[in-house]
């Protein structure tokens, strides 16, 4: 008898799911919030910032591997044509980018797991 090949799991399950993300969300908006070198970052965002933290938690849902709960409230996520109105440049790119990083470190993401988002 054959053995039946180990399919790879989704980030979304290495994760932790729904918790996993949402924790992700979280913490990526609460240093947003916390932490000076993210001030740019952060005034291109809403006071509060639960409508931003709900978006990005459904559309990563789906990019992981998950639930599409993104597609399933408004359709493909056209990103480009999203985030047109919005001036983002190198330095906003970079502080996104340095803040989830930061917080997956911060939620001690297995490191291959941060690599693969990267």
């Amino acid at each position: 008898m054959s053995a039946q090949p180990t399919l790879p799991t989704a980030p979304y399950e290495t994760l932790g799911g729904d918790a996993g993300v949402r924790a992700l969300v979280d913490r990526f908006y609460d240093l947003m919030d916390l932490e000076p070198e993210y001030a740019d970052l952060r005034a291109m965002h809403p006071t509060p910032l639960d409508g931003s933290r709900d978006k990005l938690y459904w559309f990563l849902s789906g990019w992981l591997g998950g639930p599409g709960l993104y597609e399933q409230r408004f359709g493909h996520p056209r990103l480009r044509m999203r985030h047109f109105p919005y001036s983002i440049g190198v330095k906003e790119r970079d502080q996104w980018l340095v803040c989830m990083q930061q917080a997956m470190r911060e939620l001690d993401l297995p490191e291959d797991l941060q690599m693969r988002l990267r």
